[in-house]
């Protein structure tokens, strides 16, 4: 009999009945963010530490990158292309905003280049990965990237829904086409895994998202995904979120993660404020240009643009284009702070 504190075997359950009882008091992206709640405070308050279900998050990104995907079709394609300006913009204004979290973590005592990969909005594993190339202490990057996700995706979407009111979702008039999710699941993960063999970021998010958007633009399918298919692989990243905190990660370092949970508040402060100057200068919607600018993940981001009814082709562009700048930019610009 396996002993269930320290297997996977109880993540699924417990991620169940959080995003069971998120939906039940109304929570945005219930299915996500209870199950991550859930599984962080049975890690946390009881002896069980639960672990990640064997490519539990990658399956459940297979399915929101098709997801996300598919709401790209040829005139929200162009729409997005005719406002490249303000997404290469809002893209830059989030990776510049960056500078805040390196200055407070410089002010208390960290060194450059852990303080300037911690502070970097982009993938946990890929910052960890150029931190130890650059002497980074990668237990205090990966702490506060985690953080950074976690502040992020627990208030965003909260934040979206009471202050600034849901948006209008349409009604179901998709019909689902399996023949094209029969074609599109197995190319996406295809894609997946060679995108994961060349040791690209988020190979299964992307792999599945670009097979579908290139559907989208090129065949327009005009289909969706089955009922239930999107709460389905929030409940999965968000179990598989969850595995990543513990009693021990809030214990350890409590001064740098609030330094951590401050610089991130600000980033999000600052975001907020440049979506608004860019809302009045093109006219885009508000709302969906302060979600594309928030520092947090692009499956969350774009789930939250979709619960929302916003533009997610808007929210997606924005939060792929931030991620390869970081990813491009970072290093390079870290080596010549530090020779500097």
């Amino acid at each position: 009999m396996p002993d269930l504190r320290s297997t996977w075997y109880a993540t699924p359950l417990v991620g169940l009945a959080g995003g069971w009882l998120a939906s039940l008091v109304g929570w945005p992206l219930p299915y996500m963010i209870g199950a991550l709640l859930a599984v962080i405070l049975v890690r946390c308050l009881t002896p069980c530490q639960l672990q990640e279900i064997p490519h539990g998050r990658k399956v459940g990104q297979w399915v929101v990158g098709i997801g996300i995907g598919l709401h790209f079709t040829p005139t929200l394609m162009e729409q997005v292309l005719a406002h490249w300006g303000p997404v290469l913009a809002g893209a830059l204004i989030t990776t510049a905003s960056s500078v805040l979290g390196v200055w407070l973590m410089l002010r208390s005592g960290e060194d450059r280049p852990t303080a300037f990969f911690a502070s970097m909005p982009g993938g946990s594993g890929e910052m960890v990965n150029l931190g130890a190339r650059n002497g980074a202490q990668l237990g205090q990057v990966a702490a506060a990237q985690s953080l950074r996700v976690l502040l992020v995706v627990l208030c965003v979407p909260a934040l979206f829904t009471f202050l600034l009111g849901e948006g209008t979702l349409p009604a179901h008039s998709l019909a689902v086409r399996w023949g094209w999710l029969a074609m599109l699941f197995p190319l996406g993960a295809l894609l997946a895994w060679a995108w994961q063999r060349l040791g690209q970021p988020n190979p299964w998010l992307f792999g599945p998202l670009l097979v579908a958007a290139a559907a989208g633009v090129a065949f327009d399918p005009v289909t969706r995904l089955p009922d239930g298919a999107s709460a389905v692989g929030q409940w999965l990243i968000g179990s598989g979120l969850g595995c990543h905190f513990s009693r021990q990660f809030f214990r350890k370092a409590p001064l740098f993660l609030a330094r951590t949970l401050v610089s991130t508040a600000l980033t999000m402060l600052l975001a907020a404020l440049a979506a608004w100057v860019l809302h009045a200068v093109t006219g885009l919607d508000l709302r969906s240009l302060t979600l594309g600018m928030m520092p947090g993940g692009i499956a969350e981001m774009s789930l939250t643009a979709e619960t929302l009814a916003l533009s997610v082709p808007l929210v997606t562009a924005m939060q792929v284009m931030r991620l390869f700048l970081v990813l491009f930019l970072a290093e390079p610009i870290y080596r010549r702070w530090a020779q500097g």
